[in-house]
């Protein structure tokens, strides 16, 4: 195929948007000493995932020795609150399964927030984690000041961001915070104010440094989110001595590397920039949310065809953890089967090659051509003040594209197949009294979406489409 001589509309119609392929495997050799067992995606086979085999980097600030799969703490399993079945609480037991396991294996950086899991992550986090001995892990939290309320005074804003500060060691049962982050630098509609609201005219970031000082704080850094102005800004301080960055966390994935969407540099200029500077960068997002494991069909058997018994994800794993300046990668690994497969990757790392490179590369350009919207699940939009289940919307829409279930027109050959399949998709994963056609455009949500998505322009989008689609008839 001559991707250069077909224009979107020609080019989906005749690749077509499949449904998630069912990844081909081959049985292995049965695990031995050292190891335990993953079970495949068909569940006919066992695949080795090693214990004494994780690939390590060093820091070059204090000589840590990292495992370069770092466990995001964003997206704990949940189950029913037992004292309120109308709301979701995190699964504690299940938690401390996954930690336990991932220390065995031999991941030893633990990422969490003050905000993540419904405010929950730190506790449960540092359950799971006071469990096991005070060396054996690293631990990552972010002063996620973000949301305090505009307007106050810097008094204020310091008092508020210091009892965060304190509340994470208290929550995750530590007296010292391994890596410590400005949470969500670069967000937000003025986003030099914001910064200086945040962070310098309070006095919190030199408040900062003095706890670094002490030794409460190990390394500190930053998690960067949309305005390159702020990122070139931050590392400018870092270059006057104004203040030392010791890491700085990026989203960074084959997609973003050349083909970000809505963000004014892609991520090759923002690891070019921090290795220029000797700051090593930690990776938040390698799979875009889980858009790089959940790919049309298309891109799935392409992947395949080249090593049929690796994951999907694996091929996104593999090449971020191919870039020396790179500390860790962090994954939001919700279950166990994920936590296994991301071990088997990295245990050891196969770098990729320049064939490989090249590969992802094509596969890149193939992904941006579909018409995806580019969110991630981060939920750093909710909650809606109109009750709204935003990523819920936005995630529906994008499994139809992959799965060849938007229809243009009355006059597609499988309309009828793809509109029954959206709207009754759209019903049954968001409630109706949560779907698009309530949004009034109060644009609160593009303020807090890193991905910088004009969230109430899709919202319309998506309601114009399911109204045209269910003023078509009954199904």
């Amino acid at each position: 195929m001559k991707r250069d001589n077909i224009n979107r509309r020609n080019f989906l119609k005749k690749i077509g948007l499949g449904a998630t392929a069912v990844a081909a495997t081959s049985a292995l050799s049965s695990c031995g000493k050292g190891a335990s067992t993953l079970l495949s995606p068909e569940g006919s086979h066992t695949l080795e995932v090693p214990k004494d085999k994780m690939t390590y980097r060093t820091s070059n600030v204090n000589g840590d020795k990292i495992s370069i799969l770092g466990y995001g703490c964003m997206r704990w399993p949940t189950k029913d609150d037992p004292n309120d079945p109308t709301k979701r609480v995190l699964d504690q037991e299940r938690v401390n399964e996954l930690i336990d396991y991932a220390l065995e294996h031999g991941i030893n950086y633990f990422d969490t927030a003050p905000v993540y899991g419904m405010g929950q992550s730190e506790t449960v986090t540092g359950i799971a984690l006071s469990r096991h001995p005070r060396e054996s892990y690293r631990v990552a939290t972010k002063l996620s000041n973000q949301r305090i309320p505009a307007g106050l005074s810097p008094k204020e804003t310091f008092r508020r961001s210091v009892e965060m500060y304190h509340n994470s060691m208290k929550a995750l049962q530590i007296d010292y915070i391994d890596y410590y982050l400005l949470h969500s630098i670069g967000g937000g509609r003025d986003s030099f104010a914001t910064l200086n609201y945040r962070f310098f005219d309070n006095g919190v970031l030199d408040f900062l440094v003095e706890e670094k000082k002490a030794g409460r704080i190990r390394n500190l850094g930053f998690s960067f989110h949309g305005d390159v102005r702020i990122f070139d800004h931050m590392l400018k301080l870092h270059d006057e001595g104004k203040y030392r960055w010791d890491f700085v966390q990026i989203q960074m994935n084959y997609l973003d590397w050349r083909h970000a969407s809505n963000r004014e540099e892609n991520a090759e200029y923002l690891y070019n920039e921090l290795t220029k500077r000797g700051i090593q960068a930690i990776i938040m997002e390698p799979l875009l949310g889980g858009r790089l494991s959940n790919l049309p069909q298309y891109v799935i058997q392409r992947l395949k065809s080249q090593k049929p018994q690796d994951s999907v994800a694996s091929w996104a794993f593999r090449w971020v953890g191919s870039f020396d300046n790179i500390l860790t990668v962090l994954s939001g690994m919700t279950y166990m089967e994920h936590l296994q497969d991301n071990i088997r990757t990295y245990s050891p790392l196969e770098k990729c090659s320049e064939a490989d490179f090249e590969y992802l590369e094509e596969t890149a350009d193939i992904i941006s051509k579909y018409p995806l919207i580019p969110c991630n699940d981060c939920e750093y939009c909710m909650p809606c003040p109109y009750g709204i289940d935003i990523p819920g919307v936005l995630l529906h829409y994008n499994k139809c594209v992959n799965e060849g279930n938007i229809t243009q027109s009355v006059d597609d050959d499988n309309y009828k197949k793809a509109r029954r399949a959206f709207l009754i998709g759209y019903d049954r994963s968001v409630p109706k009294l949560r779907q698009a056609d309530h949004c009034i455009n109060c644009r609160k949500c593009i303020d807090d979406c890193p991905q910088r998505i004009a969230i109430p322009v899709q919202l319309r989008r998506i309601s114009k489409y399911v109204d045209e689609l269910r003023g078509d008839g009954v199904i």
